[in-house]
């Protein structure tokens, strides 16, 4: 039962951790930074590079929604556990969302001419993330 609530917030908990500020940039450190959210990340790559857009918006929003509903489903009895092993590989594909969060971080830190925090939403966005490969992971033992 608490499974099932616990996945049930998830989908209340990504829509807000796509909208939350993943990380303040700015041009040196004298100038104000900019918030990043998954949404105006997504915006500007719609802008510039629709393929690349396409992947990071089935990685930050597709795969993790689908997995979700996909687990209230089996949760409330209206699919098949066989299906669990693909919603784990949608789970691991989130994942690498949040790893190309990260090398993005890493790269513009160490180029040293950019400021880049991270903000709440990451953090939040990462722990929805978890949290639904922990769901998945105790649903498969049940």
């Amino acid at each position: 039962m608490p499974l099932r609530f616990a996945n049930l917030a998830l989908l209340i908990l990504y829509p807000v951790a796509w909208f939350a500020p993943l990380l303040r940039a700015g041009l040196l450190p004298l100038f104000g930074l900019s918030e990043i959210s998954v949404m105006t990340g997504l915006q500007s790559l719609w802008d510039s590079d629709i393929v690349l857009a396409l992947l990071v918006t089935f990685l930050a929003i597709f795969a993790p929604y689908l997995k979700t509903i996909g687990l209230a489903l089996i949760h409330f009895g209206l699919m098949r556990r066989k299906v669990l092993p693909a919603f784990d590989v949608l789970g691991k594909l989130a994942m690498a969302d949040i790893f190309l969060i990260a090398l993005y971080v890493v790269v513009v830190k160490g180029i040293g001419l950019a400021t880049v925090e991270t903000a709440w939403g990451l953090y939040l966005f990462s722990g929805c993330v978890l949290a639904s490969i922990a769901i998945s992971h105790l649903t498969a033992k049940r």
